[in-house]
């Protein structure tokens, strides 16, 4: 052990040292030094069961599905949270997943009138109002148009509202969990506006979908001419029936509610339409009374994924740290990570604030150049447990503290 190794010392740690630190726990197990839990005749040096006997053939599943062993990562729901599933959401397990992109069957929920089961073949889109020419889109029509790929985060209107009144719930997915990131594949939605001529006292699109809600929201015509998708797939495949199949409408960075699903039809008008879900709902109810209408934006928000309360550190050593932050209004240029100031002795550089930031993390070579409505992630090493205030370095005993202090990602 060097003396920039010892207890106390403030050297950064270093992938080099990490991974030297990860290779003697695993010679310590090898060595019978840990508790190992399992069928003993399946482990070392016995050859287990799975390679005494031939697996199931290539057609035996023609759709893949996760392993049998993985069948807790779902989403789940909050029965008393709504009066009905049919109008209800369901949350993505944030700390079962790593990277940026949701698979599709974890994407979080939000139903209004429960799931629409649509017949592609009996799938119209309308685009009329305040238009030169009214149009019908079939899915077939739709899907030879000039298409597009772009990666955004979607995130319910309400998310980390469980937090509003203090936590509710024990857990990021409860917390945090009605927030997912995808692939879509469209057509840009002015390229559909381009196609019927848009008159010049259109100002604002009416967008409803199919489903028993007929949801509705009033979009701005300016942000529907920006960056707004007509998609109908999500990560390469057709979207589910529960995200919108055949065709939803994608609004980067604004408020999830909006990204109509099902989507059935196109108005342009010269005004808001004023909408049930944009009135006595998605609206922001102030101090004095009044409530605050059109407050499209998602604003920047942050979770620790894992260590977690469904994600605990269970033994001594290195550990990952793990999280998201995602913003509508542009690229996460830097996340701090910091402790708890509300845990008494954990230790840590401590900012001008108080704030105890024990590590600023730049996006690294694979979280460059976000466009508005990307998120950013970031894994870290870092040794559970943390220095007393007093630099001993001894361990504290207050909750679980994951400090990385000076830490900076190579």
């Amino acid at each position: 052990m060097t003396d920039g190794d010892a207890p106390g010392s403030k050297t950064k740690p270093s992938r080099r040292r990490f991974l030297t630190g990860a290779g003697a726990l695993s010679g310590a197990a090898l060595t019978g030094g840990a508790a190992v839990a399992g069928n003993p005749k399946n482990l070392p040096p016995n050859v287990p069961d799975w390679t005494r006997q031939l697996g199931d053939g290539v057609a035996v599943r023609p759709y893949g599905k996760p392993s049998q062993y993985e069948a807790h990562v779902v989403r789940r729901d909050v029965a008393w949270l709504t009066a009905s599933p049919q109008s209800s959401v369901s949350f993505t397990p944030l700390h079962e997943l790593d990277g940026i992109i949701t698979p599709n069957g974890l994407c979080f929920e939000r139903h209004h009138g429960g799931i629409a089961e649509i017949d592609p073949e009996n799938y119209r889109l309308i685009v009329h109002g305040l238009v030169e020419k009214p149009l019908i889109f079939t899915l077939a029509d739709l899907k030879r148009l000039p298409r597009v790929n772009r990666i955004h985060f979607l995130e319910c209107a309400a998310n980390s509202g469980m937090e509003w009144k203090g936590a509710q719930l024990n857990g990021c997915q409860y917390t945090h969990g009605m927030v997912h990131c995808v692939e879509y594949t469209g057509v840009p939605l002015r390229v559909l506006l381009a196609e019927a001529g848009v008159k010049p006292n259109a100002k604002w699109l009416l967008a409803e979908g199919a489903d028993a809600a007929a949801m509705t929201r009033s979009v701005p015509l300016a942000k529907a001419l920006d960056d707004c998708l007509v998609a109908y797939r999500q990560n390469g495949e057709m979207l589910r029936p529960e995200q919108g199949y055949p065709a939803r409408l994608v609004v980067p960075g604004w408020q999830g509610n909006m990204w109509v699903k099902w989507l059935r039809r196109l108005k342009l008008g010269d005004a808001p339409w004023f909408a049930r879900e944009e009135t006595s709902k998605y609206t922001d109810l102030m101090p004095d009374g009044k409530a605050r209408q059109f407050t499209f934006v998602m604003d920047a928000k942050s979770v620790i994924t894992s260590p977690s309360p469904q994600a605990p550190v269970r033994s001594k050593g290195f550990t990952v740290i793990s999280g998201l932050a995602w913003s509508g209004r542009g690229k996460v240029t830097r996340v701090d990570v910091s402790l708890d100031p509300g845990f008494p002795g954990c230790g840590g550089d401590r900012g001008q604030d108080g704030s105890g930031v024990i590590a600023q993390m730049a996006p690294g070579s694979a979280q460059q150049d976000q466009p508005r409505g990307r998120p950013h992630i970031h894994h870290s090493p870092a040794e559970v447990g943390c220095a007393s205030s007093s630099g001993s370095g001894k361990r504290c005993k207050s909750p679980p503290c994951i400090p990385i202090v000076d830490f900076k990602p190579s």
